[in-house]
């Protein structure tokens, strides 16, 4: 019996990318664990980390300044949420800069 090595080759490599990007559509398709909210606080905004419907950080004033003060706008608390859901997702530190504050444009 006479193999076709060539074919024989390639039906494999076929077979190996279907199961590859059925793989790669499953993994990108997964749904986002850390999910953000916003909440009103008597002063302003603050906002809400989640991992699978679980409270991870809850932070109702403005980090890194003196001063006890929510943030001003939904938006600016949601910024501010997102930032440190990236680093989460990075395995980096959540704590927030004052400088990241200013980038971000957060009214102080």
């Amino acid at each position: 019996m006479i193999i076709n090595i060539k074919q024989f080759f390639w039906s494999n490599i076929q077979k190996s990318f279907v199961v590859f990007a059925v793989l790669f559509f499953i993994a990108c398709a997964k749904k986002e664990t850390l999910t953000t909210a916003s909440f009103k606080t008597n002063s302003g905004w603050g906002y809400t980390i989640a991992y699978k419907e679980k409270i991870l950080i809850k932070q109702s004033v403005i980090p890194v300044i003196s001063a006890t003060k929510s943030f001003e706008t939904e938006t600016d608390a949601l910024k501010v949420a997102d930032l440190v859901k990236q680093k989460l997702k990075q395995n980096l530190s959540p704590t927030v800069t004052k400088n990241e504050l200013i980038l971000l444009k957060i009214k102080l």
